[in-house]
């Protein structure tokens, strides 16, 4: 069973419609408890940075950081993605999960933010597993104010403002800057892609 995080700035409806398409079994949980039991862990989000203290507050992040150990497939999903980090730029009071030790930045000056709308991914190698039977240069939709920067761990890049990390891949975890349930076809096949590792 998938446990998609409920900690109230998720697409959940939305990412759980994704996952039913694809065939595979979901719930969607407040429960640490509950994704502690969880064959896979999927972490949505919208909004701002702050949004994910509640996590920290809840237990949620220790069930999670746990699940992760333990060897469990893990997909965070816009914010879920930069939650991933050691903290952002957006909410400096909050932490995040610090898988990678590095800060969410926002996009420069020179560009308009957020950042909305279709946009390439760039495929850095062919060995992604999350995107798997998806096509360099396929296009995936993005709405952010603030980037995740290119990591040993990126596996896709996009151009906005400069390089940013779209796709992040680590052994069992897994990130996205874009969000797959709203990204046609292409979405879906990463949606696929999670679900049946």
């Amino acid at each position: 069973m998938i446990a998609i995080v409920d900690y109230g700035a998720g697409n959940l409806t939305s990412v759980k419609k994704a996952v039913d398409y694809v065939g595979a079994e979901s719930i969607i949980t407040t429960s640490p408890e509950a994704v502690a039991r969880a064959s896979k862990i999927l972490l949505p989000g919208v909004g701002n940075f702050a949004s994910t203290k509640i996590l920290g507050e809840t237990g949620m992040s220790a069930a999670i950081a746990d699940a992760i150990t333990r060897g469990v497939p893990f997909l965070g999903i816009c914010l879920g993605l930069q939650w991933m980090l050691r903290s952002s730029q957006e909410a400096l009071d909050a932490s995040g999960l610090g898988i990678w030790p590095v800060e969410c930045e926002r996009f420069p000056a020179c560009v308009k933010s957020p950042h909305v709308g279709w946009n390439q991914i760039q495929i850095r190698n062919g060995s992604s597993r999350i995107l798997k039977g998806i096509k360099d240069g396929s296009f995936f939709y993005f709405t952010h104010s603030f980037r995740v920067p290119a990591l040993d761990a990126t596996t896709a890049e996009c151009e906005y403002g400069g390089r940013f990390s779209a796709v992040v891949e680590q052994g069992n975890v897994f990130g996205v800057q874009f969000h797959p349930e709203k990204s046609g076809p292409a979405g879906l096949k990463l949606v696929e892609n999670f679900c049946t590792l």
